[in-house]
């Protein structure tokens, strides 16, 4: 482990010295508290004074070591407190910087409900309060302890060639940074006071695609000859982020709970008040109350009210119907919690349950019977759909009653026209049989002896 400490400060060291030129003078004498060490080799193939370049599999998680790297008595303000770092893949290439904010929407556009970089909690060690914000795909953050030990482990689920203009087919994958940012707790316990920033180049291929790259690097390399290899780096096991400067973006350092964050089960006081408005809750519809996209924020608050969810209600204050919609089935469990986060889930991807059959029906009417030819063939004739769950003749009745706006006993019986114009009593065994979405002419016949209707299936 020591020879491990002593490899990894003397890379640092040489990483830093390719890059003075690009830092500013001052920078010689500035303390450098932390150190990032991203747990995937480099590419082979990295001439020497050019930055390392590291290979990720999209989708895997990769072990970030976040070490405290600073000497005895240095920035003792943060001795025994938490920091604050904040983890985002932004691309390398200026020319993609300048177009980031279109470039992420495109993406988000193509994948919804998917994030560019996600954290992967269960494997991570010593981060506390861990947040990904629904609307920075590409952004984590969380609090650790520099005396503790912490390893955070990443998952970039987009890949190079996503960001490529397609041509011809094979197109080279652009690079991306990992860059992290690290801030203390400042006077109002806002963590607005940078501390230091490192970054990396890395390119993410399809699953196992960073493996066979780097075993075609590590090939190409040995077929060259020695003097040749003097003029590129080595590969190292590790990665070390080399400092740099921070991210431009200041709205991240907020402190305050973002609404709907993606958060440990304890991140949020869930059941501390009700944080809803003052008007009492409008009682629960019974008919389908799927949230649109196009809600407001003012119209996603009355929908969380009168679906039951008027406890998350504060964490979803300024949240509009298409935000919501975007959270994933894991966003929405970590944010509420198991039994909470699927009933919102449910409730946000609900759809009306499919019935078990749908038949379609017409009245018959004189002038219809006049034109049979042309009716038969449906031309001439509105259909309206039934939708049964239950399958029943009772059902059935109830159905055809309330379609024609009368009352189910004023429906005798119902028959369905049978070979040679026979007509066949309908029974729940014949309905259960019947052919989804198929299509029947009604034609009725008084009862002689009541006000009640015998209806023909024909």
């Amino acid at each position: 482990m020591e020879n491990f400490g002593f490899y990894c400060n003397m890379f640092v060291l040489f990483l830093l010295k390719i890059e003075e030129s690009n830092l500013p003078a001052d920078n010689e004498n500035k303390i450098l508290p932390f150190q990032y060490v991203l747990c995937a080799a480099t590419s082979p193939a990295i001439k020497l004074h050019d930055e390392t370049l590291t290979y990720l599999n999209q989708g895997q998680s990769y072990e970030i070591r976040m070490l405290d790297n600073r000497k005895i008595g240095e920035l003792p303000e943060i001795t025994g407190k938490m920091v604050k770092s904040i983890i985002r893949v932004v691309f390398h290439d200026r020319r993609l910087q300048y177009t980031e904010h279109q470039q992420l929407e495109g993406w988000r556009w193509n994948r919804p409900g998917d994030r560019i970089l996600a954290l992967d909690i269960p494997m991570s060690v010593g981060i506390i309060d861990p947040r990904a914000n629904p609307t920075q795909l590409n952004t984590v953050e969380f609090l650790w302890d520099p005396s503790k030990r912490t390893s955070v482990f990443i998952q970039v689920h987009c890949i190079s060639t996503e960001f490529t203009m397609r041509k011809h087919g094979g197109e080279k994958g652009v690079p991306f940074r990992i860059q992290i940012d690290t801030f203390k707790e400042n006077e109002s316990g806002e963590y607005t006071e940078h501390l230091h920033s490192a970054s990396c180049q890395v390119k993410v291929f399809k699953p196992k695609g960073a493996d066979r790259k780097q075993k075609t690097d590590r090939e190409k390399m040995e077929k060259r000859t020695p003097q040749e290899k003097e003029k590129y780096q080595p590969s190292y096991e590790t990665t070390i982020l080399t400092e740099c400067s921070p991210w431009p973006e200041v709205t991240y350092v907020n402190n305050s709970p973002s609404p709907g964050f993606n958060s440990s089960h304890n991140s949020f006081p869930v059941a501390e008040g009700n944080g809803s408005p003052s008007h009492q809750p409008e009682p629960v519809v019974p008919v389908a109350d799927n949230l649109l996209g196009t809600a407001t924020p003012q119209d996603t608050q009355q929908w969380l009210l009168r679906n039951r969810f008027s406890p998350f209600c504060r964490l979803f204050t300024n949240f509009s119907g298409a935000d919501l919609l975007k959270l994933t089935r894991e966003d929405v469990i970590q944010i509420c919690g198991p039994a909470d986060g699927i009933r919102l889930f449910n409730a946000l991807k609900g759809r009306a349950v499919r019935p078990r059959l749908t038949i379609y029906v017409c009245q018959e009417s004189q002038q219809a019977r006049e034109q049979q030819p042309k009716h038969e063939n449906g031309d001439a004739a509105i259909y309206h759909a039934i939708y049964l769950e239950e399958l029943t003749s009772t059902e059935l009745t109830e159905k055809l009653a309330q379609l024609f706006n009368i009352s189910p006993r004023q429906i005798n019986q119902i028959f369905k026209q049978g070979p040679t114009g026979i007509h066949v009593l309908v029974s729940d065994e014949m309905i259960q049989n019947f052919q989804d979405e198929v299509c029947f002419v009604l034609d009725t016949m008084k009862d002689e002896t009541s006000d009640a209707y015998h209806i023909i299936l024909k």
